[in-house]
């Protein structure tokens, strides 16, 4: 039996700024912002031993002796994308644990951070190779372009309605999201072609699922919207259960 991988610790960044109301209009008038904010990624490099070619949120793993995770988010983002932010400026999001099908694990939390004034993120051109900014729906419609993990699919996905509203609205959405925080940890099952990764509060969670699993309890406030992943030309795309047969 092959010795199952050691769960790292992880931290990654939500970067976000307001976005201008189109090209037109920051040519026209440069300081004149939306209510929309728009999330910052990174492409890792193609030779990644996690992830290569993939956009994501700023992030990595711990180093020794770190044991606050605000602390190694703030530090991958100085180290990837030369950002500075204060660690207790970051708002908990989210906490994701890599299934145990993969050869690396990572217990991974998402914090939320707003771009200081100031300062402009750019990519290392040695662990990520390019950058971009996108709203939450612009990148969920480019996830297949820009090969987002499930992860950051499912992340786009929950930012969608605050993000349109601006960056209290997100301070909001962050804040009732670390009232009752859970990790998520997807299953795979199989599927008539292929496979699915089920998130803790589908139906088929403990029934179908393999692997390591963390069930997230009924009615649970994350417990929302679509509850698996598919692989569809491969793009990663969060969908709703099949309906039950008719009775």
């Amino acid at each position: 039996m092959s010795e199952q991988p050691v769960i790292r610790e992880a931290a990654s960044v939500i970067l976000v700024r307001p976005s201008f109301d189109s090209a037109a209009a920051k040519a026209a008038a440069p300081l004149r912002m939306s209510g929309q904010m728009e999330v910052f990624l990174l492409c890792r490099h193609r030779k990644a031993s996690f992830m290569p070619s993939s956009f994501v949120f700023p992030g990595g793993t711990a180093d020794p002796g770190e044991t606050d995770p605000r602390v190694t988010a703030a530090r991958e983002l100085q180290e990837e994308a030369g950002v500075r932010v204060d660690p207790a400026a970051l708002h908990y999001f989210a906490h994701w644990i890599t299934p145990s099908i993969e050869r690396k694990r990572f217990s991974a939390r998402f914090f939320l951070a707003r771009l200081p004034d100031g300062q402009q993120p750019q990519f290392d051109d040695q662990e990520t190779v390019d950058q971009i900014w996108v709203t939450p729906e612009q990148g969920l419609a480019r996830a297949g372009e820009l090969r987002l993990p499930p992860p950051q699919v499912r992340t786009l996905w929950d930012l969608r309605e605050p993000a349109a509203c601006g960056w209290e609205a997100l301070v909001a959405a962050a804040a009732a999201r670390a009232q009752a925080p859970y990790p998520i940890m997807p299953r795979m099952a199989p599927l008539p072609a292929g496979f699915a990764l089920l998130l803790p509060w589908d139906p088929d969670y403990q029934r179908t699922g393999t692997g390591d699993a963390r069930p997230m309890p009924s009615g649970h406030p994350l417990a929302i919207g679509p509850s698996r992943f598919i692989l569809e030309d491969g793009t990663w795309k969060n969908v709703a259960p099949p309906s039950a047969p008719p009775a």
